[in-house]
């Protein structure tokens, strides 16, 4: 695999005949010109604004001056790609509105802009210096060594020259032992060089384009979208139950109607019988359709909230289920969903696994969080790894950010606890 940097590439033994070190001159010499570039500019604007602010045209040039730091950080992020192959990128948020305004509003108020300021500041006082005298010193020092022959034969008239002017060379025994000494010195400021620009650009990285910053954003963005996946989902869920209802059960519904008038209607016989056994099998495809769309999304759930729905979820439980579920109004459709559904199946896991004789569901909203409790008293034992759902259910609450809790020893009881981060939407309807 090729490596991804030169920390990476000076770990290897071939790094001398490789790019890299020509990488590292070249990301060193660029920072030296940049730096004097961003010197010069800064100390020009400056100097128009002090000029200007006497008229106080030049107090809004010094917005210039602000926002200085934003194109020297896009120039140090794509010098960074001379000695770093990972990917960076700037941590600017896009505008809410358009135009310029906007625009500087925006840049103004972001941390992002500040530290690239002070980056930009500090590169061009300190940092280019350092480019440039490590260019200087592990570059042409050797280089002006490795001359020493060519510098003897041309400028010293066959007779003698200076070594980085402070020692004479008079023979030429001496000229090419220098030459000799020169290389194997810029072998050695070859890791030098790639030492200095690792250690520069691990900085640069650090001040204006850290990985942990990305990631944070990575991060948020990953959670944002998670988030619209559930929504969407929800939506989508709605949808389904809707077509179902107002579609499929509705052409059920009067198909059963006119097998049953038509049983009223056929004599007594065999076709009497066909109709009759027809209309059974109708009656229970419309049973298994409702079972159906209560299981996508509840009617009730999506007029009365989840206070109604798992009342409804209670008395068509097997086991006989009390309910202390209080919620002072609306929560979320996502949560409601999630909880709804946490509940019922907790309430099937009772009814398959716990050999319990009595369930209880409570729960309340306080403190901008939904606390849900399913409590059995049956045999207890319940295992995530044992097929019961329960790792289904963990899975659905951490979508939303919430947490699931299970307390089920051997003997019982078994309690389960369930908690949603998340604030009422709309007062509660208790006409259900």
């Amino acid at each position: 695999m090729h490596p991804r940097n030169v920390w990476q590439a000076m770990s290897r033994p071939g790094f001398l005949l490789s790019a890299w070190p020509w990488r590292s001159v070249a990301y060193l010499f660029t920072g030296a010109v940049t730096g004097v570039a961003a010197l010069v500019a800064i100390v020009t604007v400056a100097a128009v604004c002090g000029a200007l602010a006497i008229v106080v045209v030049g107090l809004p040039l010094l917005v210039v001056i602000a926002l200085s730091g934003i194109p020297v950080a896009w120039v140090e992020r794509r010098r960074l790609r001379l000695i770093d192959h990972d990917p960076t990128s700037g941590q600017h948020q896009e505008p809410a509105a358009t135009g310029l305004w906007a625009w500087l509003t925006t840049r103004l108020r972001e941390q992002a802009t500040w530290r690239e300021l002070g980056y930009t500041l500090l590169f061009a006082g300190l940092l280019w210096p350092v480019d440039a005298l490590a260019i200087t010193v592990a570059l042409l020092f050797p280089l002006s060594m490795v001359a020493t022959p060519l510098l003897m034969a041309t400028v010293g008239g066959d007779d003698e020259t200076k070594v980085l002017k402070q020692w004479t060379v008079t023979t030429w025994p001496a000229a090419f032992g220098v030459a000799v000494l020169g290389l194997l010195l810029m072998g050695l400021c070859c890791y030098v060089l790639g030492v200095a620009a690792g250690a520069r650009a691990q900085l640069t990285r650090l001040l204006i384009a850290s990985r942990e910053g990305e990631l944070d954003a990575r991060v948020v963005e990953l959670a944002s979208s998670r988030f619209r996946l559930v929504d969407a989902f929800e939506a989508e869920r709605r949808r389904i139950e809707r077509d179902l209802h107002d579609g499929a059960q509705q052409r059920l519904v009067a198909l059963a109607m006119i097998l049953g008038l038509a049983r009223l209607d056929a004599p007594p016989g065999p076709l009497a019988d066909q109709l009759a056994k027809a209309h059974g099998e109708a009656g229970k495809a419309l049973a298994e359709l409702r079972e159906l769309i209560q299981g996508i999304h509840p009617k009730v759930l999506e007029d009365y909230g989840l206070q109604a729905a798992v009342a409804d979820a209670a008395d068509r439980s097997v086991v006989p289920v009390d309910v202390d579920l209080e919620l002072p109004g609306r929560l979320p459709r996502a949560v409601e969903s999630a909880a709804y559904f946490v509940v019922c199946e907790a309430l099937a896991n009772v009814a398959k696994h716990s050999g319990a004789g009595r369930a209880e569901v409570s729960g309340d909203h306080r403190d901008g969080r939904l606390l849900l409790q399913v409590r059995d008293d049956g045999r207890g034992g319940a295992d995530t790894s044992a097929g019961s759902g329960l790792t289904g259910l963990a899975d659905r609450v951490s979508v939303l950010d919430g947490r699931l809790a299970l307390s089920s020893p051997p003997g019982g009881p078994t309690l389960l606890l369930v908690e949603f981060p998340c604030e009422l939407t709309e007062a509660a309807d208790h006409s259900a």
